[in-house]
Parts: C-alpha cells; structure tokens; sequence
C-alpha cells in the first residue's frame, strides 16, 4: 500500500502542501481549495469553529464550478438509485460497472479536508479510486459527485483480515473499526464490514474516512 512516492504525498496532504505533478480532478479541487484557504489539522472538536469555513468554501466551489462546466444538472435517475449512507446517496451509473455518489462531506469540518480524504483514499486504495465528476446541489446542501468501481462480494469479510492488512501499513485499530497511523498522523474511521468488501481473495476498501490530524497520547 505504501511506498516512499505515496509517503511523500501523504506528508504533502497532511502539511498543506500543494501536490505537485499530478492531472486527476480530486487533487486538481484539493490544490485549488489548499492555495485559497488555510490548512490545518483536522480534529472533531473543530467542527462547529470551522463552520464559517465551510460555508466559505462551499460558496467558492459553487462559483467555480459554474464558470468551470462543473456544475451538473442532470443527476442519476432514482430508478438507479441504489443507498443511502451518512453522507452519501449512492446510484448504479447506466453501464452497471461503477456507481456515483453524491457526497454532502458532512462527515467533514471543511471541503478542503473532504478532498483531502478522497485523495489519501486514492493514494492508498487505487483498486476502487474515485473520479471527481462535479458539484450538484441537493437538499440545500452543496455535494460533490464521484464514481467509483462498483465491487460484489464473494465472501464474508473476515475483520482480523482487515486490522492485519492495516496494521501491516502502520494503522493501529484504537477502538471497534477505527485506526490511527502515528508515523503520518492520519485517523481512518468506520471501517466495518459493510466499508470493505472481499472479491476474488482481495480486499476491497470502498467507503473511508480520513482525518489529518495528530492525536493527544
């Protein structure tokens, strides 16, 4: 999962930095929101401090993705609709083979720090990558829209499996279904059973929730 390409690019996301060299949509927003607000670490006691922010960047991206042809106004139709999680409502695309999702961040102190998790998603599971497509908004709420592979089981996901692949590349399980990586100062979150799925003797991460942010011991 990690190599010394992909630890130089998770220590870039982490200090704010601007990642350099790379064309695909979800690090092209994350610099552009990285070189427009300032960064800092992510914890869940900021949420209410950094709601300004929010609204900030989420004013930004609207105005931004209008006059960059980002906005989209046609949306999956509900006869694709197939979840609904926390954060996101998830549709089948028309060919069957990968799915949109249509992500509020509400997970997220800011949008800075959702794209910050899409791209460390990447940078660590490329097998179910997502693609950035645009903004919509919904329920007066602005949202993004990505696509992903769309996975099917083969077997029961086996959680010992999934702590042992994590702990390998650095992440502790702290409590139930989430880990810490020290060395990076990076949390992921609810991983469960319904987050990872196995195929084919590969695990599968499709749904993930990173935070930035280097915890109290």
């Amino acid at each position: 999962m990690n190599n010394n390409d992909t630890q130089k690019k998770l220590r870039n996301i982490i200090e704010g930095t601007i990642i350099e060299g790379e064309t695909d949509n979800c690090t092209a927003i994350r610099n552009l929101l990285c070189a427009s607000f300032s960064t800092s670490t992510t914890v869940k006691r900021d949420f209410d401090s950094k709601s300004i922010i929010k609204k900030e960047q989420a004013e930004f991206l609207i105005q931004y993705s209008v006059e960059n042809n980002l906005w989209v106004v046609n949306l999956p139709k509900e006869n694709k609709f197939l979840a609904k999680g926390g954060e996101a409502r998830i549709y089948f695309n028309s060919h069957g083979k990968s799915v949109i999702k249509l992500n509020d961040a509400i997970y997220y102190a800011t949008w800075l720090e959702y794209f910050n998790s899409l791209v460390i998603h990447n940078l660590l599971f490329p097998n179910t990558s997502y693609t950035f497509i645009g903004f919509t908004g919904m329920e007066n709420s602005l949202c993004a829209i990505v696509e992903q592979l769309f996975v099917t089981s083969d077997a029961l996901v086996d959680l010992s499996d999934v702590r042992a692949l994590l702990r390998y590349n650095g992440f502790e399980n702290t409590r139930r279904n989430d880990y810490y990586n020290k060395e990076l100062g990076l949390i992921l979150e609810d991983i469960h059973d319904e987050n990872v799925i196995v195929n084919s003797n590969t695990l599968f991460f499709i749904d993930t929730v990173f935070y930035t942010a280097f915890q109290d011991k």
